[in-house]
């Protein structure tokens, strides 16, 4: 695929270093030992991935803001656990000029029957948690100092279902950016788990 294509291999019993290998780094900007991406957590935490062999043609962005068109295929044990992945990301605006001989390449089919995941490629823990909180905070119309405890329990779980919590240090980058301590984040996800019966 020559220079504009990344191909990334994930192993997931280390999130918080996952990737173990990568060619073509120059096109998400990460390194062997970056951490798994907001869509590997979700795809390990949400059982809908359970039966399904790869998801493909779906937008990522680089931590540079760059479009990828990106592929994942799940590589699993032999109790069909998700030990592993191979991510094919491709960069898409480097063949935006050729778009109108390339429109089956450049199209992003409804393969994902009505899904349309976006990932982002992100250098640290840190900024996952980072990225992953801004974007569900801007769902809301306040900051978080004047946010009430039942949207930051909305904001906690959402982030909770979306597998951020699986990062070593979420916890505390969470709770800096709602103001708020991490005893009250770890209380919150108690109340959480209990009512999801995960416990």
């Amino acid at each position: 695929m020559g220079p504009y294509t990344e191909v990334v291999l994930h192993d997931v019993s280390n999130i918080d270093c996952s990737v173990v290998a990568i060619k073509n780094n120059h096109i998400s900007g990460r390194t062997v030992g970056s951490p798994a991406t907001d869509l590997v957590l979700k795809i390990l935490k949400d059982k809908k991935y359970n039966d399904k062999p790869f998801i493909t043609n779906y937008r990522g962005i680089s931590a540079s803001g760059k479009l990828l068109k990106s592929s994942t295929y799940f590589i699993r044990d032999e109790q069909q656990q998700i030990i592993g992945l191979l991510c094919i990301n491709i960069d898409y605006e480097k063949f935006a000029q050729f778009r109108n001989f390339l429109n089956e390449l450049l199209d992003f089919p409804a393969e994902n029957a009505g899904e349309d995941p976006l990932e982002h490629f992100s250098t640290s823990v840190k900024e996952i948690a980072h990225e992953s909180i801004i974007s569900i905070m801007s769902k809301f119309d306040v900051s978080p100092h004047r946010m009430s405890q039942e949207e930051k329990m909305k904001i906690v779980k959402e982030m909770h279902d979306n597998g951020v919590f699986l990062l070593k240090g979420a916890i505390g980058e969470v709770a800096s950016l709602l103001k708020t301590s991490e005893a009250t984040i770890y209380r919150y996800l108690t109340k959480i788990k209990k009512e999801s019966k995960e416990f």
